[in-house]
């Protein structure tokens, strides 16, 4: 993919004629642009010819291509060691709010992810061409960014001047820096919306030596695939990985993939999560049309073969006996798949199925089962993701399932299986005995994503839960200083810090547990359901968005999605006494105390996945509780606040 439509040195870019360098841009625009992008093109070389005419050195680029988010720069200036980044709106008489987040986002994604950015002084600039003059201070936002400069099509020049008289900045080579490695992490949700629209996985995925390239585990399991086409086997795959480490994108990646291969194979992503399949969906739609110009019904109906809900996928096959339209399947947390008791009761329930009696795993693998010559199954394991009813036998039920009735199955596996968080405490053999297996290094992803900043906030996440105080406080100060956890015990502090930390089109939200019933008192009311892609697609101006810290996500409802910044509500459901976690559930006026080991795990589980969200950082908020109030005593709240601040998280 080329870096930019244009780009040379200033001193080139005025000697160039303008039709010349208009025709180099237009040839390189792959996407046929509309008459209205061509013309302002025509008006930014004129404006820059203009304002760069008295610049000895320096470099002038259009169109600065960002593969993270598929978007790009309109312009570049590398001038005296300093990065100018512009973004024109041309004929905008005003500087919207959007276009300053906007080129605000494009220093924000360099200075995160674009490798020769990290040491430079990066400055956005908007240039709505009418608007009249601004005499704003030049400000800085963060150690390598200034805050976004507003000018006209007159007066960028003295801007540029102004900022490199400021700061004496060592010059660089300006095709290292154009060239630069380029490592992002993007969210799920940009993710797939890439991959949907044509990316490959290495424009979009880190590809730093700390981090293993997910696609290697993409082609682990295309030879897998293509093996079992070839030989008319059936096989299934599970991949593994800590919080963050890009299992749904590899998922993702797989079906993409396939789908290129062989449209027969009707590869699909299933997952049993909601929230996240109607956000995938409505996010791929409403790129589709934005991108495509097609309507949104179509766009819908599309994503919506991409992407299922399983429990559609599972319900379907219940009336029928014939091998399902697809071949190769993802299944999305199929450690959360149920047991057989709790599958047979919502069968005997709500299906009215009253001899059922196979566990969710073995079902599913029977639904595969039914093509006579091959299928594949992939299931992407997570650990410590199991936070309802029904799912605390983890990844045992697929084995379980592959030993009673489907031993004829190829297995892949890594050789992390047997860690305890997926295996529950089972040995190897225990696992696997008697099982045709073979271990794929490639089908473990070891490194989160999710936490660009620091690689450790998830094993930081499981110390803390784990009452480990001393590796936990060993952890934090190792990454404090890139990702910031603070506590606070007012919530007007936590969303004043929040607020203050997100930058640009940063998302931030408000988090709580399930169980967080006192928390109403604070306007924390987690019995009242968000509609998740209101709440992490919708933008600042939307009420029902999770910018405006109305409306609480509980762990169902972000399970597998992620926030730039968040603020977890932390309630007496989870309480720290005599060095240990105390489990409590409120029922009708009262707490009680929660014995059995399946609700004590849900309920951990429950804060490893509020903890494990945010990509940024993050505040918690403890409540002081009220001595008025014997529901929500001091002393609930108390010892898990001296705890965390004895960890070392700062108080605000």
């Amino acid at each position: 993919m080329e870096r930019a439509y244009y780009a040379n040195e200033i001193i080139n870019f005025l000697k160039d004629d303008d039709s010349k360098i208009f025709g180099e841009i237009t040839y390189n625009d792959k996407n046929t642009s509309e008459d209205l992008q061509k013309e302002a093109w025509k008006k930014q070389i004129s404006i820059l010819k203009d304002q760069v005419f008295g610049f000895k050195d320096g470099h002038v680029i259009f169109e600065y291509t960002i593969p993270r988010i598929g978007k790009r720069i309109d312009n570049v200036i590398l001038y005296k060691g300093i990065v100018f980044l512009l973004e024109f709106k041309v004929g905008a008489s005003s500087y919207p709010k959007y276009a300053i987040e906007q080129v605000l986002d494009y220093a924000l994604d360099l200075s995160c992810f674009h490798k020769e950015s990290h040491s430079k002084l990066l400055v956005p600039i908007l240039i709505c061409t009418e608007a009249l003059d601004i005499d704003t201070p030049i400000k800085e936002l963060r150690k390598n960014i200034l805050d976004v400069h507003m000018c006209n099509g007159n007066n960028l020049s003295n801007y540029i001047e102004s900022v490199c008289e400021r700061y004496n900045r060592s010059s660089f080579e300006a095709s290292k820096w154009i060239n630069s490695l380029y490592m992002p992490t993007p969210t799920i949700i940009e993710a797939a919306q890439a991959l949907y629209s044509g990316h490959n996985v290495e424009d979009i995925s880190r590809n730093d030596a700390s981090a293993i390239n997910l696609n290697q585990t993409t082609q682990a399991i295309n030879e897998i695939i293509d093996y079992s086409k070839t030989n008319k086997r059936k096989s299934i795959c599970f991949i593994t990985g800590v919080p963050g480490a890009g299992k749904t994108l590899a998922g993702l990646n797989i079906a993409v993939e396939r789908q290129k291969t062989d449209n027969n194979e009707h590869a699909v992503f299933l997952s049993g999560n909601g929230p996240l399949v109607d956000v995938l969906q409505e996010a791929l739609a409403r790129d589709d049309v934005k991108r495509n110009k097609v309507k949104k019904t179509d766009a819908l109906r599309k994503s919506r073969e991409f992407i299922q809900i399983i429990h559609h996928f599972r319900d379907d096959a219940i009336a029928v006996e014939s091998a399902p339209f697809e071949k190769v399947t993802i299944f999305d947390e199929a450690q959360r798949a149920w047991d057989e008791d709790n599958l047979a009761d919502f069968m005997k329930r709500k299906k009215g199925k009253l001899d059922f009696n196979m566990s969710e795993p073995e079902f599913l693998i029977s639904i595969m089962d039914r093509h006579k010559d091959w299928a594949t199954i992939v299931c992407l394991i997570g650990g410590g993701q199991e936070i309802n009813k029904g799912e605390s036998a983890g990844i045992s039920g697929w084995f379980e399932a592959l030993k009673s009735k489907f031993t004829n199955w190829n297995i892949y596996i890594s050789d992390k299986i047997t860690e305890d968080e997926y295996s529950k405490g089972k040995s190897f053999d225990e696992l696997l005995n008697g099982l045709n297996y073979r271990v794929v290094d490639d089908l473990h992803l070891s490194v989160s994503l999710r936490s660009f900043r620091s690689e450790k906030v998830a094993s930081f996440v499981k110390a803390l839960l784990d009452a480990d105080k001393v590796t936990a406080k060993t952890l934090y100060e190792e990454f404090k200083e890139k990702y910031p956890i603070c506590i606070t015990r007012d919530i007007d502090s936590a969303k004043d810090w929040i607020k203050t930390k997100a930058l640009g089109t940063q998302r931030y939200g408000l988090t709580a547990s399930s169980g967080a019933k006192r928390l109403r008192k604070y306007g924390i009311w987690v019995d009242n359901k968000v509609k998740a892609t209101n709440w992490f697609l919708n933008d600042k101006d939307d009420v029902r968005s999770s910018y405006f810290l109305e409306e609480t996500a509980t762990e169902f409802d972000i399970q597998g999605l992620e926030l730039d910044w968040s603020i977890v509500a932390w309630d007496a459901d989870l309480r720290f006494m005599n060095n240990k976690f105390n489990y409590y559930s409120f029922k009708g006026t009262k707490w009680q105390n929660v014995k059995n080991e399946d609700k004590i795990l849900y309920l951990k589980n429950a804060y490893r996945v509020l903890l494990t969200r945010a990509r940024q950082g993050l505040i918690i908020f403890v409540p002081r509780g009220d001595k008025n109030d014997w529901t929500m005593k001091p002393e609930f709240y108390d010892g898990i606040y001296k705890y965390l601040k004895e960890i070392g998280l700062e108080e605000i």
